[in-house]
């Protein structure tokens, strides 16, 4: 009797096992369907009309500063370095997305493939990642050229510049990898529809129908050892150089000062303020509606005003465009 038992439980077992590796099978995706903004069908092409003109305007603008820099020998500085990384990087940011987005708001098919998701939402975190360090690496430069000017071309060497440039492009990749691969191993129940304008990390968690806890808490720990240090170490830097500026005896020196950091502390002040809006809060408490909205800035608005605010704030960059002109209209 216990013997006939023991086999029925089993069989019980096994079924049971059976049943638990077809219903995960089941909850696999191979695509998703990303929404859009499905309360407004009637706008879909205005809203294609804005996108592809944000992106336009951020490729002729990053590319432009790139290309003036590498030109201008006067250019050829670490300040300026960091800034054709971070012109890089916005280009690659919005290009992991726009042309996605655009895709969807022009045709009908508004799906994407499950590995194609997961590439977008690697790129999406690396890019972002190294475009922190590059912010805070260029926060560094200007602390050393503010408080330390004798020792600049010593301390902020070709060398050093490379090796911080090549840091934050590595630490990017590889700061990727855990978010994605946790996300890429949860369940998806029922519906594939992603209620946003890309793969991201907060419209994924929601859609899961796994228990999100040990990714978010692995997220939640990857910002603060990224974001929140990064943007300390900002803050402390700028301590240093405001402290210096307000020793400088002279009005001229002062604005002088504020000046070759004045470009720098726009664009962080832009990316953090929506950074913080956009990231650092509870899944729970979080409107994909409104995020949509934020996203777009985050990702398009603002790698657009960044050449503008550097070309605007900046004399050299607008001596050196301005000579860049010239020399390929008239030659």
């Amino acid at each position: 009797m216990t013997r006939k038992t023991a086999l029925v439980n089993g069989q019980v077992k096994m079924e049971l096992e059976n049943q638990i590796l077809s219903h995960n099978h089941s909850l696999s995706v191979s695509y998703f369907i990303i929404l859009g903004f499905p309360n407004f069908p009637q706008l879909k092409y205005i809203f294609f009309l804005i996108i592809l003109l944000i992106y336009l305007c951020t490729l002729t603008g990053n590319i432009t500063i790139s290309m003036v820099i590498y030109i201008d020998s006067r250019l050829h500085t670490c300040m300026y370095f960091f800034l054709a990384n971070l012109s890089i990087l916005d280009i690659c940011y919005t290009s992991v997305t726009a042309p996605k987005m655009l895709d969807i708001f022009l045709s009908d098919d508004k799906s994407i493939s499950f590995s194609g998701c997961m590439t977008q939402l690697f790129f999406l975190i690396s890019f972002g990642t190294a475009e922190y360090i590059i912010l805070t690496v260029m926060s560094y430069d200007r602390y050393v050229a503010i408080c330390k000017p004798l020792q600049y071309t010593v301390t902020m060497s070709k060398e050093l510049c490379i090796c911080l440039a090549t840091g934050a492009w590595s630490i990017g990749f590889l700061v990727a990898v855990p978010p994605t691969t946790l996300i890429s191993n949860l369940l998806f129940c029922g519906s594939r529809k992603i209620n946003y304008l890309f793969c991201d990390i907060t419209p994924l968690l929601t859609l899961s129908c796994s228990d999100t806890r040990i990714t978010e808490i692995v997220i939640f720990l990857l910002e603060i050892f990224v974001c929140l240090n990064c943007f300390l170490l900002i803050l402390v830097s700028y301590a240093y150089i405001i402290n210096t500026i307000f020793k400088i005896r002279s009005q001229e020196g002062r604005s002088k000062a504020f000046s070759t950091c004045g470009s720098h502390l726009t664009t962080v002040s832009l990316f953090y303020g929506v950074l913080f809006c956009l990231y650092m809060r509870p899944i729970s408490s979080y409107s994909l509606d409104q995020g949509k909205f934020i996203s777009l800035i985050y990702i398009g608005v603002i790698p657009m005003l960044n050449p503008i605010i550097y070309s605007l704030r900046n004399k050299e960059v607008k001596r050196a465009m301005l000579k860049v002109q010239k020399e390929f209209f008239f030659s």
